[in-house]
């Protein structure tokens, strides 16, 4: 599924399970692009929820994945052994298996267990809102971000090909591809630690003897800074706990450097350290590729033996796919810092 196969006749039908915030609006951007693309949820209120939307949905797992040439496992962590389970038993041995999660290694031990381990590329789409449920998807969320997509060294190419395919064809994005445990320590980073501590700032606020006062005059920062604690905590306590090996680290250096900055108020130190560090990333500005952005210096790398391999070692570099043909990957380097 290349860069113009939305609607192609010989592109693979995409079953997406799970009609949350991802898999909603992953279904509604596959639709709008033309993709043979059918859903199911576990919820019946969901289910009519995306016929009245004009998706094609089935009532259960074994309807949506019986004819597909991809499935994609957009349900909570916490289903995903019984869901995993459930497609391993009804989609066809040809259909390769993704999903939208926000942890990789846990999702490829469950789909392991379940007897698909080799028909897995894991996935995870670098957008969401604070907001939950297919009410709350559109199209527009998934359109032309940025995608991690992780592998392992036994992945089949084919099946990392038809994943590549769909995210920088109809859904437009750019790929990192990595290893599961890459992925899962920058996601760390960069997701599963800001929402730990945009909950606790909206914690210190919420038992604070002056919280109606300080929720009067908060102002960007706070809401900035607190956005993502608005999310179901259940989705984000599960998101942390299923990354703990790499979030526990992240978070004792985060307590580690405040702890510094604490003392050196306290005695009247300076500061300056703490609040410089980040320095060469304000000058390099963030993303140093945005999602989207025209490619301006693109290196084709040849789809020969061990190009997964390729991509995993350009990528954690920083580099990003954005397109696949059948004799190359399109890769666009990491801007200079």
């Amino acid at each position: 599924m290349s860069a113009g196969a939305a609607g192609r006749e010989d592109a693979p039908r995409v079953a997406v399970v799970g009609l949350g915030l991802i898999g909603g609006s992953l279904a509604r951007l596959l639709a709008a692009r033309g993709v043979d693309v059918v859903a199911t949820d576990v919820s019946a209120a969901t289910r009519a929820a995306a016929r009245r939307a004009g998706l094609t949905v089935a009532d259960d797992v074994a309807g949506c994945v019986a004819d597909a040439g991809l499935v994609v496992l957009a349900t909570p962590l916490r289903a995903m052994p019984a869901v995993a389970a459930d497609v391993a038993a009804h989609a066809p041995a040809s259909a390769t298996v993704t999903d939208v999660g926000s942890v990789k290694g846990p999702v490829r031990t469950e789909v392991r267990a379940a007897g698909l381990g080799d028909r897995y590329v894991g996935a995870h789409p670098m957008a969401g809102t604070e907001h939950s449920g297919f009410d709350a998807s559109e199209a527009s969320l998934l359109d032309g971000v940025r995608w991690a997509v992780t592998v392992d060294p036994a992945v089949d190419p084919a099946r990392l090909a038809t994943v590549l395919e769909l995210v920088t064809g109809p859904c437009a994005g750019t790929v990192a591809v990595l290893t599961d445990e890459v992925h899962d320590e920058a996601a760390a980073l960069v997701s599963h630690v800001p929402h730990v501590v945009a909950t606790q700032l909206l914690n210190a606020v919420a038992g604070a003897p002056v919280r109606d006062v300080a929720l009067g005059l908060a102002a960007g920062s706070f809401r900035d800074g607190t956005r993502v604690a608005f999310t179901d905590p259940a989705r984000t306590e599960a998101m942390v706990t299923q990354n703990a090996a790499w979030v526990a680290p992240a978070l004792r250096k985060v307590v580690r450097d405040l702890e510094l900055v604490i003392e050196a108020l306290e005695t009247n130190a300076s500061t300056h350290a703490f609040f410089r560090a980040a320095d060469a990333v304000r000058q390099t500005g963030h993303p140093p590729v945005p999602a989207g952005a025209a490619p301006t210096a693109v290196e084709q790398v040849p789809l020969t033996a061990g190009w997964p391999a390729a991509l995993v070692e350009r990528c954690t570099a920083g580099a990003v796919v954005v397109g696949l043909t059948p004799t190359y990957a399109e890769v666009v380097p990491l801007a200079p810092r």
